[in-house]
């Protein structure tokens, strides 16, 4: 049984949280261009668009290194403008036995929220990946507002 955490992170966005939960939701093809420079690709492997059962991939640059992430979505709820990704394959899966990212956004923010579980305590916390989220975040606010 590994280390179990949780790590919260929440940023201001001018453009309003529904622009950016729109984003998540149904433009989700459009972040590779948006910030290439964090994420190089998304592809939704089953499924189609963002929705419950939907399996995507990210090819993302995370600290310098090229990583690939796949997820399952396991929930979208409207009216919270959150949507639940759980990893089913890919780098996060080599230091944690499980990792859920849970993106909401309220009116003038957005919140990231990361469930995971360590594969042994001298793992460490994700605190590198939140600011990468918040930072994708940034870049995501900052073509709204263009």
């Amino acid at each position: 049984m590994g280390v179990k955490g949780k790590l919260i992170g929440s940023i201001e966005v001018k453009c309003g949280g529904h622009l950016i939960h729109d984003i998540f939701h149904i433009k989700t093809h459009h972040i590779p261009n948006i910030s290439p420079s964090k994420i190089q690709s998304f592809e939704i492997h089953e499924g189609e668009t963002v929705k419950v059962g939907s399996i995507v991939n990210w090819k993302y640059n995370d600290d310098g290194k090229d990583k690939i992430l796949k997820q399952v979505i396991e929930a979208v709820d409207p009216q919270t403008k959150s949507i639940t990704w759980k990893a089913i394959g890919g780098d996060l899966l080599e230091l944690y036995n499980s990792f859920t990212i849970v993106t909401s956004c309220d009116h003038q923010w957005t919140t990231w929220t990361f469930v995971y579980e360590k594969k042994n305590k001298e793992i460490p916390e994700p605190l590198v990946l939140l600011g990468f989220a918040l930072d994708l975040t940034k870049d995501i606010e900052g073509n709204l507002l263009k």
